[in-house]
């Protein structure tokens, strides 16, 4: 697809279409690089997004606990020193 530069202010900026948005999965905030082909949008991973709201939602409900009962092990009591 071909587009155009255009003036916005003092800068320059692209429409990008609502199906090139939904299709490359874009949503804010995004990252901007050069390449050395151009210019890259990209969507910025933020892999814990969420968690804490999804922790607190979990102990709401009394489901915060662990998955499985810890299992003492032999590294246990040698290596550490509980305070």
């Amino acid at each position: 697809m071909k587009t155009r530069l255009i003036q916005i202010g003092n800068s320059r900026g692209i429409r990008i279409p609502k199906a090139m948005v939904e299709a490359a999965r874009l949503d804010e905030p995004l990252r901007l690089r050069v390449v050395d082909s151009g210019l890259l949008i990209e969507r910025v991973n933020e892999p814990r997004a969420g968690w804490a709201d999804a922790a607190r939602e979990l102990a709401d409900r009394g489901d915060g606990g662990l998955l499985d009962d810890p299992v003492p092990a032999a590294f246990d009591e040698s290596e550490w020193e509980w305070k």
